[in-house]
């Protein structure tokens, strides 16, 4: 919700933040490995049942990975390497903060209660996916319910009480997976028309271009190889090859005028021998 529709305002706000701090020398960099390491000290929070200095240290992994993109943007250095940080990052923190929750439920209740967050984070994992999916195809699949940033409020509701945590986690897992199907719809739809199978075809094009290219390349390289050969042949050492053949040839020619030469005398001594 607040990637999508509420983006725009969201942006604004935080901009001159973002400024500040990237005056200040922050880097967006070093916001995403802080709220890496905030977000591991919120998970330890929770695993030893400190659930309201774990609220503390939530926010504070929400507010890093709020602010980094804005850093970036003030300070030119927004690339793709920071994209893919940042995004690893997210799903590193997703993982220890529903591994921490998992870690105070075996030791605070029975059952099969730890199911709650591996399943939350199954379908957190699978919203994920379907949106890097979507945007590889070209289709937009932002927003919906649950993306991360609800996903961490209402996470953060359920640490104000040990009684609230279980059905926080049920109302949590209810709607992350109401959001990824919602988002599996909306891309299947959006799938059916001219648009994301035009980008797709286009792409086919350009790879098939590309190998078309790279053929005529190799094809050229080899055409031209041979006909440097053949330049080298017929070019240069054609003076040495005439030489060689003209010594072949005046070679022959001489045995040729020695064997007759001989033939010759053999007959002059034969009919030598015949007169005597």
């Amino acid at each position: 919700m607040f990637d999508g529709r509420w983006r725009e305002a969201v942006d604004r706000s935080t901009a001159p933040v973002g400024a500040a701090l990237q005056r200040h020398g922050i880097s967006a960099d070093v916001l995403t490995a802080t709220g890496l390491v905030s977000a591991v000290a919120t998970a330890f929070a929770v695993a030893t049942g400190h659930l309201h200095i774990a609220i503390v240290l939530l926010i504070l992994t929400g507010l890093h990975d709020l602010l980094d993109g804005p850093v970036a943007k003030a300070g030119g250095t927004a690339s793709v390497r920071g994209a893919f940080f940042d995004s690893v990052a997210d799903r590193v923190c997703d993982a220890v903060l529903m591994g921490g929750v998992a870690w105070y439920l075996i030791s605070t209740h029975r059952g099969h209660l730890t199911l709650l967050p591996l399943a939350i984070l199954g379908v957190t994992t699978l919203i994920s996916y379907q949106r890097a999916k979507a945007e590889a195809l070209g289709i937009d699949a932002r927003g919906g319910l649950m993306e991360r940033a609800e996903r961490m409020i209402l996470l953060g509701i359920g640490f104000f009480s040990a009684a609230m945590l279980v059905p926080d986690l049920c109302v949590l897992l209810g709607l992350t997976s109401a959001t990824a199907i919602g988002r599996f719809v909306r891309v299947w739809q959006a799938a059916e028309g001219p648009g994301p199978a035009r980008v797709v075809a286009e792409r086919s094009s350009r790879t098939r271009w590309r190998q078309g290219r790279v053929d005529s390349r190799w094809r050229s390289w080899r055409e031209g190889r041979a006909a440097g050969e053949r330049t080298s042949r017929a070019g240069e050492p054609v003076g040495r090859w005439r030489a060689r053949r003209r010594e072949a040839l005046a070679s022959r020619s001489g045995r040729v005028r020695r064997a007759r030469e001989r033939r010759v005398r053999a007959g002059r001594s034969g009919s030598g021998t015949s007169s005597s």
